[in-house]
């Protein structure tokens, strides 16, 4: 069957009483929108399709545009899942009303509790850290200590960001607002911002060919994505820093998952979510794209495992979105663009 499911409404559609999000609710077992890569998702859909004999389907796209159709679609939607990434992403589903709560000693398990909405609308699935990347020629990791004090003087025109309007970056400053206070944590940025070697870039990516290139000495970067540049770059002078060990422990987020509140199929979609937290599955969820399970029993890759062991921050994750708000206009004060 096909893998990816797309849907377009018309006006004569809309005026049938056969729309097509019936259809699509009737053509398969369990219907799922994923801002997750298709490639990402496609391997669990065929796994799981192959032990439980369902027919499933699945979408993508952006995160806002998914929890905008589910809003826009209501108790009329196909949906049974909605699976995306960064908290703050799962907390505005939750806020909107798009999500359920699920009760599950499996999810309560598998997922621990900071890493889950505090109500059980979601659950992380995979995790990975934002944490510092430097360039090994320029910089020594001895140097190095925490998000705070990459705006030391000694690092001015040296430090390299992704733009503001990311929201992994909002959550970063949302996690500094939970530790510091508003007043401290805009202190913070103001000093990100004037040790800039570069404007803020689109990717993390480009971030980090920057740091390669020497056109800054260190940035701030997701793990996976550092994972990907060195699987293809495998001699690019390039390391990863675990600050604030000795204080909060290094800054997580998730990708994960949550039941839609009019799923039409809502006792499939809780038995795969509990399946994507399972060890039988959390290697595949995190190890595609080079994260973290989240499950406690299941050991990352060994090119993961590779980067080191570090203290994460134990602060619940739905924090993020619901700083989410204060953490884009403090942004905006101190001129992170």
């Amino acid at each position: 069957m096909p893998r990816a499911v797309t849907f377009r409404f018309t006006l004569a559609l809309a005026l049938t009483a056969l729309s097509l999000p019936s259809l699509m609710a009737e053509a398969a077992d369990l219907v799922l929108y994923s801002s997750r890569k298709a490639h990402l998702i496609e391997p669990l859909v065929e796994a799981y399709e192959a032990k439980t004999g369902l027919d499933i389907a699945f979408t993508t796209d952006k995160a806002a545009p998914l929890i905008a159709r589910l809003e826009a679609e209501g108790e009329h939607t196909p949906a049974d899942m909605l699976i995306t990434v960064d908290a703050g992403n799962l907390w505005s589903a939750a806020r909107k009303g798009v999500l359920s709560p699920v009760d599950s000693p499996v999810l309560e398990k598998n997922v621990p509790e900071h890493l889950q909405d505090p109500e059980n609308r979601w659950f992380g699935l995979s995790l990975r850290a934002r944490t510092i990347v430097y360039n090994t020629d320029q910089v020594d990791p001895a140097k190095l200590s925490t998000y705070g004090a990459l705006g030391d003087p000694a690092w001015k025109g040296k430090l390299l960001l992704r733009t503001s309007k990311k929201v992994y970056n909002q959550s970063l400053v949302a996690a500094l607002i939970a530790e510091h206070g508003e007043e401290k944590a805009e202190e913070i940025v103001r000093s990100w911002v004037a040790n800039l070697a570069a404007p803020p870039f689109s990717s993390d990516t480009k971030v980090i060919e920057a740091v390669e290139a020497g056109v800054g000495a260190m940035g701030v970067v997701n793990t996976y994505y550092f994972g990907r540049y060195m699987a293809k770059n495998p001699d690019a002078p390039l390391a990863i820093f675990w600050p604030n060990q000795e204080s909060t422990g290094v800054h997580v987020n998730v990708s994960g998952a949550g039941v839609v509140r009019h799923a039409p199929h809502r006792k499939a979609a809780v038995a795969f979510l509990e399946w994507l937290s399972s060890p039988e599955a959390q290697n595949m969820f995190a190890d595609a794209n080079k994260e973290y399970p989240v499950n406690p029993a299941v050991d990352p890759s060994t090119e993961v495992a590779a980067w080191g062991d570090f203290t994460a921050d134990p602060v619940n994750v739905a924090v993020f979105g619901e700083k989410q708000a204060d953490a884009i206009q403090l942004m905006d004060r101190a001129g992170y663009k």
